[in-house]
């Protein structure tokens, strides 16, 4: 008895898969059986059930039973005979080609995937070339192809994961709406498209940095959840990179210093925003196995928030100097960006989950009003205008005017 107590101590079962093989092997074992033998049964077999443990501990009386066939004692021991375990029934998988479309967009992480082009877009509005719509559609879409493969493989390694986690265990593998098969395919065209649009319609430059993004997400991020704290900061160069896709998509392959500053801001916004996500959803995670700030070190986190608010103020303030901005930007954009370091402050100081709502949801207007604020201020649309506004009025060319005068001193001297 000990000895099968010390056995079980060891057992590291899911809690959860157990207790549902356990009843599911009761069920098929069941038998009619009379009501002196479903006593003994009860009596003498009670399940056992620890933490992480499902297993039925038989009595001494049953262990010790080595009878004859059909002598009590054996009764009592196939009574106790722990039950064979079902054969796994599979299924058919049935594809609806209605809902397909809707299917994908779910993989694709739609909504973030919508997030990744348009700051894509605002890194091509802003790089200081001429702009041409051919490169501005395929860049965009490319990019969002490229996003849509990554978030696909994304989900499917982590489908045992994203089962444990009430925001993510609807999902389309986790549920089983389409095999994994069918998800790998669909994140290979989207990568392929993607990379082949950006390389041939594009420019080398700007398909490099896209796969170079599909790798950190889906090798580098993705397992690094369960490792370190780091995946934040590799996640955070993830987000940073589509603008300086749509900054080499626009320049034809050149990154100057304002796309950096602008890859900065974008590299900074993230940690307020993934830190104020992250802080509600910490039993999540923790019961996941995953290794976020919220989880393994709280007091970073809302640190860390706050440090990179106050890098995009000050990031905002440098446009101007690298020729990304006008002067007005750094001004206009001072009051959004100190009510967001505001909010980063309530958060580092309160710790509650009313701080960190508040964040997150300031953080989803944040970045769109700032990027218009950056589109509106744009340093070489001003300076356009000001050369239009001071170009003078074009006379007539030099060697005509010089003809005129020759003219008119020939009819002179024909007068005189």
């Amino acid at each position: 008895m000990l000895c099968t107590l010390k056995k079980l101590h060891t057992t590291n079962l899911n809690y959860n898969r157990c207790l549902i093989l356990y009843s599911a092997a009761r069920q098929a074992a069941a038998k009619p059986v009379t009501l002196e033998k479903e006593s003994i049964k009860n009596v003498k077999s009670r399940p056992v059930q620890r933490q992480g443990l499902c297993e039925t501990v038989p009595s001494s009386a049953a262990l010790g039973s080595t009878g004859p066939p059909g002598s009590p004692g054996s009764e009592e021991a196939d009574l106790l005979t722990t039950p064979p375990r079902p054969a796994a029934v599979w299924q058919e998988a049935h594809l609806d080609l209605r809902s397909l479309p809707q299917q994908y967009m779910k993989l694709s992480k739609v909504r973030l995937s919508a997030l990744v082009v348009m700051t894509s877009m605002a890194g091509y509005a802003m790089a200081p070339a001429a702009f041409d719509p051919m490169t501005f559609a395929l860049t965009s879409v490319g990019t969002g192809l490229l996003s849509c493969s990554a978030n696909a493989v994304n989900q499917y390694h982590e489908v045992p994961f994203d089962a444990q986690m009430a925001r993510t265990r609807n999902r389309l593998l986790v549920c089983g709406n389409i095999t994994p098969l069918h998800a790998l395919g669909f994140a290979a065209v989207c990568g392929t498209a993607g990379a082949s649009l950006l390389y041939y319609g594009v420019n080398g430059l700007t398909m490099s940095l896209g796969l170079t993004n599909l790798v950190l997400y889906t090798l580098i991020y993705t397992p690094l959840k369960r490792v370190s704290i780091l995946n934040t900061w590799v996640g955070s160069v993830v987000g940073a990179l589509p603008p300086l896709m749509g900054w080499a998509g626009c320049t034809g392959g050149s990154l100057e210093a304002g796309a950096w500053v602008l890859a900065g801001v974008l590299y900074a916004w993230q940690f307020p925003h993934f830190n104020a996500l992250s802080w509600n959803l910490r039993p999540e995670y923790s019961r996941a196995g995953y290794r976020m700030m919220s989880v393994t070190n709280p007091e970073l986190c809302r640190r860390t928030a706050l440090r990179y608010t106050l890098a995009i103020t000050a990031l905002s303030c440098s446009a101007p100097l690298v020729d990304l901005t006008n002067t007005w930007f750094a001004l206009q954009s001072l009051p959004l960006n100190l009510y967001f370091s505001h909010l980063a402050w309530r958060f580092y100081k309160d710790s509650d989950s009313a701080s960190s709502r508040k964040l997150f949801r300031f953080s989803l207007i944040h970045l769109p009003l700032l990027m218009l604020l950056m589109l509106a201020n744009k340093h070489n649309w001003s300076n356009s205008n000001t050369e239009s506004e001071t170009t003078p009025i074009e006379t007539k060319p030099q060697p005509l005017r010089e003809l005129d005068i020759v003219v008119t001193r020939k009819i002179v001297d024909n007068v005189l």
